[in-house]
């Protein structure tokens, strides 16, 4: 019997994240790993991600986070791990 790990994780993302199609990007991965959340713009100009998810999944959708889409420019992230609470039923973009 194989046991997958679940986690919350929130990821701020750095860089030209803004205005280069990030979020829409980052939905249609979250997508394709079967993660549920959310990601948002933040005020300073980071791209701020809720996901929830297996640790395998998750920690490829991270790696993805860091390509990011054809015109940003990823310089750097930052994982917070917490406890699986399971609050979300898809992944969207919050604004």
């Amino acid at each position: 019997i194989l046991f997958y790990m679940k986690s919350d994780v929130k990821i701020i993302v750095k860089g030209r994240v803004q205005g280069v199609g990030y979020r829409w990007f980052t939905v249609d991965t979250a997508e394709k790993f079967g993660i549920k959340g959310f990601v948002k713009n933040l005020y300073n100009g980071n791209v701020e991600v809720f996901a929830e998810g297996e640790d395998a999944d998750l920690l490829k959708f991270i790696e993805k986070l860091k390509e990011g889409p054809p015109f940003s420019n990823v310089t750097g992230i930052e994982t917070d791990y917490k406890n699986f609470e399971g609050r979300f039923k898809e992944f969207k973009v919050k604004y």
